[in-house]
């Protein structure tokens, strides 16, 4: 029997209260409050921002970014009819050859290059073990794979490099492969929207995917104030400002999970075992730069599968400075360069700075 937990309207309420680890304070200013727009994409609520626009204006470029974030949704979804699944079909089949859509190609260049970057923690090509765990649905049993099945897979060892593109074809060299791209989707989904945010010559905005943040300008007269969710109760533990161009992003075991026999098992796989990473609540990170989104939303991950003793080493690998850890007692750990920038909430236990 399924938990209540995972039916679909607990879930779409859960994605509101929960999934968004990070939410505007917009609180005690005196600016008129900013235009938004939401909408249900990328299997979270998506929230557009909009300050100092005119209301038309808002409404139209926040029109387009939703439909923008839709139709990516739906190149990039692992498990629906379109682009990437498609590719997989072919991958599937390796070493058979077949034609890349020309707006995957960068994309998924991207990712090999960031899971190369992780030693492979940061590995979309792992999606036959996603699917085996049920964590490529909506819904999902709380139940175990066979051991038998979760170690045949880890033993044919798919990796993002298994994927070869030659010009406008590509082909696979191990069939064990199939890309699900859940953890760089809504980050580079960032990256478009601020691209096309400053096309339009929109210089104050926040950008809400899920959690994944990104600023533009700021909120008036002030930085963009954003909170850092708490992985195990509504609210958040901390907050800080961002600065124009900086996003934030978070790797937790409450966004999507189950729970059984008394344990926690979270949609972060270990590519390593097979097995949802154990040991941590969340991992949150800053990222800057004209991939800031993207980073935001990749970065969390090797850390995270790295848990208490590699979290640090991965996101210096990563090019993370700024970075907050919370392992399974909650016990937080924050790099310097980032705890100087949080407010943190009443009753939060003292966090440990690191270099």
């Amino acid at each position: 029997m399924k938990s209540e937990k995972n039916s679909p309207g607990a879930r779409l309420l859960l994605a509101f209260l929960f999934s968004l680890f990070t939410f505007p304070f917009l609180t005690g200013c005196a600016e008129p409050p900013p235009y938004k727009q939401q909408a249900y994409v990328f299997g979270t609520l998506v929230e557009i921002s909009i300050q100092g626009e005119t209301e038309e204006k808002a409404r139209r470029v926040a029109a387009q970014v939703l439909k923008d974030f839709d139709q990516l949704h739906h190149m990039l979804h692992a498990w629906e009819p379109g682009a990437l699944e498609r590719m997989n079909a072919i991958l599937a089949q390796a070493p058979a050859r077949a034609s890349i859509s020309p707006g995957i190609a960068p994309i998924i260049e991207d990712a090999t290059r960031y899971s190369v970057q992780s030693e492979g923690l940061f590995n979309p090509a792992i999606g036959n073990l996603v699917r085996l765990w049920g964590f490529h649905s909506d819904t999902f049993a709380p139940r175990l794979p066979e051991k038998a099945e979760i170690e045949r897979l880890v033993a044919a060892d798919p990796r993002m490099t298994d994927v070869v593109m030659e010009g406008l074809q590509f082909y696979g060299t191990n069939p064990a492969v199939r890309i699900d791209l859940g953890g760089y989707a809504k980050g580079y989904a960032l990256d478009l929207a601020a691209t096309y945010l400053r096309s339009q010559e929109v210089k104050n905005a926040l950008v809400n995917i899920g959690g994944n943040i990104l600023a533009l300008g700021r909120h008036g007269d002030r930085p963009w104030r954003v909170g850092i969710q708490h992985p195990r109760k509504a609210g958040a533990i901390a907050s800080l400002e961002l600065a124009d161009g900086e996003a934030i992003g978070t790797s937790g075991d409450y966004q999507r999970y189950f729970e059984l026999d008394g344990r926690r098992y979270c949609h972060l796989i270990d590519p390593r075992t097979g097995w949802p990473a154990q040991g941590v609540q969340a991992v949150t990170v800053l990222a800057r730069g004209e991939k800031a989104g993207t980073l935001s939303d990749v970065a969390s991950k090797p850390p995270f599968i790295a848990g208490a003793s590699g979290w640090r080493r991965m996101a210096d690998r990563m090019g993370i400075r700024e970075a907050l850890f919370i392992d399974a007692e909650g016990r937080i750990s924050v790099t310097a360069p980032l705890a100087g920038r949080l407010e943190w909430e009443p009753e939060v236990p003292a966090a440990t700075v690191v270099p």
